[in-house]
C-alpha cells in the first residue's frame, strides 16, 4: 500500500510541474501587467517596482526564480496587497473556504447516497420519479443563478436566512451557501448511486440472496452497498475539488471571507503571485484527493492490485 501511494505521488509531480509552468507563462504572456491599472506611475517608480518583483528579468529567468522560491515553500509576494505575502493571504482565507467546502461535501454526499439508494430501491415508482426530478434541478441550474434565487426568495422575500455576509459562529449565514454548493454535487452522487445500485441489485449473487429469503434491508447492507459505492468513490475526489473551487464563486455571491475574493481580485488586478499561489494550492488539493480516492477504490474493489 505504501509503495503504491509513493508511486502515485511521484507520478503526480510531473503533472504539477507542467500545470505550474503553463499557468506561469499564460499569466506573463497575456497583455497588461499588475502596474498598468489605475493612475499612471512615474517611469522611475515603475522601473523600481519591476526590479523589486524581478519583472525586469527575461521571462525564462523569472520562471526559474519563481520555481526556486516555490521549491523552498515560498509562494512569493503579492503585487497588489503590499502588507501580505501570498502564503499569508491564503492562510487567512483558506480555513473558511475549506470549512465551507467540506460542509457542503458532507451534506451533499449523505443526501446523494440516501436519495440514490431510495430511488434505486423504488425503481420506476413515484419516489424514483420525484428524486430524479429534484436531482435534475440541482444539475441544470448553475451556482451563480441558484445563489441569486435563494438569496432573493429565502433572504429577501421570506427573510428566513441572511442573504449575505458572515458572522463567526453563525450557522444561519452558512445555510444558503452550503445549499448552493451541495445541490449539484448531491445530484451527481444520487445519479451515480442510483445507476450503480440498480446494476448491483440485478446481479446473480443478489438474486441468490433473495432466493434464500434474505430481506431487502439485509441484502442492501450486506451485499449491495459496498460494490455500488465503487463508481461513487471514483467521483468523490474530483467532486470535492469541484466544491472547493466552486466555492470561489459562491463566496463572491454571498460576500464570504474565503480566498475567493483574493483570487478574483488578483485575477482582475493581474496579481501574478496571488493567482499562481491560489492555483498551486488547488492543484495540491486535487492531487491529494485523487490519491486518497485511488487508495479507497482499491480497498473497495478486491480486483484492483497495487501494481
Amino acid at each position: 500500500m505504501l509503495g503504491y501511494a509513493l508511486r502515485r505521488v511521484l507520478s503526480a509531480l510531473p503533472i504539477a510541474l507542467i500545470a505550474i509552468t503553463v499557468c506561469f507563462f499564460i499569466l506573463r504572456l497575456a497583455p497588461g501587467g499588475p502596474f498598468d491599472t489605475g493612475r499612471q506611475l512615474p517611469p522611475d517608480t515603475l522601473a523600481n517596482l519591476r526590479a523589486h518583483y524581478n519583472l525586469d528579468q527575461p521571462l525564462f529567468m523569472q520562471y526559474l526564480i519563481y520555481l526556486g522560491r516555490l521549491f523552498q515553500g515560498d509562494l512569493g509576494p503579492s503585487m497588489v496587497f503590499d502588507d501580505f505575502s501570498v502564503a499569508e493571504m491564503l492562510a487567512i482565507g483558506l480555513p473558511f473556504t475549506m470549512m465551507l467546502g467540506f460542509s457542503a461535501f458532507t451534506v451533499a454526499t449523505l443526501v446523494g447516497l440516501v436519495a440514490g439508494a431510495v430511488a434505486a430501491m423504488n425503481q420506476n415508482h413515484w419516489p424514483d420519479y420525484v428524486l430524479v426530478a429534484l436531482v435534475m434541478v440541482g444539475l441544470v441550474i448553475p451556482n451563480f443563478l441558484m445563489g441569486s434565487l435563494l438569496q432573493l426568495v429565502f433572504g429577501v422575500y421570506l427573510d428566513w436566512f441572511p442573504a449575505g455576509g458572515y458572522v463567526p459562529g453563525s450557522i444561519p449565514h452558512l445555510i444558503l451557501p452550503i445549499t448552493v454548493l451541495a445541490l449539484p454535487h448531491a445530484g451527481r452522487i444520487a445519479r451515480l448511486t442510483r445507476g450503480s445500485m440498480i446494476e448491483v441489485l440485478g446481479t446473480n449473487y443478489v438474486r441468490t440472496a433473495r432466493s434464500k429469503g434474505l430481506g431487502a434491508r439485509l441484502i442492501l447492507v450486506r451485499h449491495a452497498i459496498k460494490p455500488a459505492l465503487i463508481p461513487v468513490v471514483s467521483y468523490l475526489g474530483p467532486g470535492l475539488s469541484y466544491l472547493l473551487t466552486g466555492s470561489l464563486v459562491v463566496e463572491q455571491i454571498f460576500a464570504l471571507p474565503g480566498i475567493g475574493k483574493y483570487f478574483i481580485t488578483g485575477a482582475l488586478n493581474r496579481d501574478y503571485g496571488l493567482v499562481l499561489g491560489t492555483t498551486i494550492l488547488y492543484l495540491f488539493i486535487i492531487l491529494v484527493l485523487n490519491l486518497i480516492v485511488d487508495v479507497i477504490y482499491a480497498w473497495l474493489d478486491p480486483k484492483v492490485r497495487f501494481r
